[in-house]
This record gives structure tokens, C-alpha cells and sequence, in this order.
């Protein structure tokens, strides 16, 4: 097996045990505490997700302008790539 096989079935068997272990504790034992631990878990993933990409739009600067690129010589207008031609024999 392949390192990414290893980890696939590693992920596979992880997720069943994960649905097994929370159908266990969903049904014998408190069902109310385990929702609301789901639910609470759930939305702070996806507000934790969110507050993370507000902090990276916050904290990352902002490209540089076309113009100031085309100034620098990092766009060409009109031109392809410069490759050396092949001769044909």
C-alpha cells in the first residue's frame, strides 16, 4: 500500500469509529447534552472559519497595482513568453 492508501484507510476507519462512539453516546447516554455539544461545536467551526478569513483579509497587504507591475517590467503588453526557438534538422 501507498502512503496515501495508508491514509485513506486510516481517515475511513477514524470515521466510523467517530459515527460509532457518537451513536453510542447520542443513544445511552444524555441525548440533550450530546446535541447541544454538537450544535455548539458546529457553529464555532464555522465562525472560527469565518474569523479566520476576516483576520487574513485584515492582515495581508494588498498586491500592487497593473500599472506599478507593467512600470517594473513584470507584465509584458502584447509579447509571448521569450523561449528560445528550436531549429528544425
Amino acid at each position: 500500500m501507498t502512503r496515501d492508501q495508508l491514509i485513506g484507510v486510516a481517515l475511513l476507519l477514524g470515521s466510523i469509529f467517530g459515527i460509532v462512539i457518537y451513536g453510542w453516546l447520542l443513544f445511552f447516554w444524555d441525548p440533550r447534552l450530546i446535541l447541544q455539544l454538537t450544535i455548539f461545536l458546529m457553529i464555532a467551526g464555522v465562525l472560527g472559519v469565518i474569523g479566520w478569513i476576516g483576520y487574513t483579509l485584515a492582515t495581508t497587504p494588498p498586491p500592487q497595482p497593473i500599472e506599478e507591475l507593467t512600470k517594473e517590467g513584470a507584465l509584458t503588453e502584447g509579447k509571448e513568453s521569450e523561449k528560445p526557438e528550436e531549429k528544425s534538422q
